[in-house]
């Protein structure tokens, strides 16, 4: 069992601080909601609380709310490590959304278990959103994500690379893929 101590509390303040202003993609929902189940699947799988933490702030350099020197400063440098190889960038201006998903798909071999881990969980959350969103608006919800992301495409590819490494919630996300692949079938 995981333990936690004021750090996490302080993570979870920064995340929010960080992220208030913003909104899940075409929706309302603010987007810590998506920090917190990231964290919620990290934790259920039996991660520590440094990983819990990265869950937390997984998207800080990847959204440029924070830098990986604020992180390291605050929650030290695994966590620190542990964001920085769940981004897929930290450029500003990001670069063309299929360079950086092909990039991020060759080098999650080569991430920490941590960082599997608190990827897959990420990853997940946002398919499990995909697919409750995708039962509610069908294909209208691409028209949320930029005209060039081929969102399944990302996905089964994630799937794939994470059953390969054996991350523990590997299943879950070929699942919900799966899920996705029958629901547009089904239209």
């Amino acid at each position: 069992m995981t333990d936690l101590t004021d750090r996490f509390v302080r993570a979870l303040a920064f995340a929010a601080e960080r992220h208030v202003e913003q909104r899940r993609k075409g929706t309302e929902v603010p987007y810590v909601s998506h920090l917190l189940g990231t964290c919620a699947l990290v934790l259920e799988a039996g991660g520590d609380e440094e990983e819990a933490i990265a869950g937390l702030l997984h998207d800080t350099l990847e959204d440029q709310v924070a830098t990986y020197e604020e992180v390291a400063d605050a929650f030290g440098t695994r966590v620190a490590s542990i964001v920085r190889e769940c981004s897929d960038t930290e450029e500003d201006p990001k670069p063309p959304w299929q360079k950086r998903k092909v990039a991020y798909l060759e080098a999650l071999p080569h991430h920490s278990r941590s960082a599997i881990l608190v990827s897959n969980a990420d990853k997940l959350h946002n398919l499990r959103t995909i697919v409750a969103d995708y039962r509610q608006v069908g294909e209208r919800l691409w028209e949320r994500f930029n005209p060039e992301s081929d969102q399944l495409w990302y996905y089964s590819s994630l799937a794939e690379v994470f059953a390969d490494l054996d991350s523990p919630l590997a299943d879950e996300l070929v699942a919900s893929v799966d899920e996705l692949k029958r629901l547009r079938q089904l239209r």
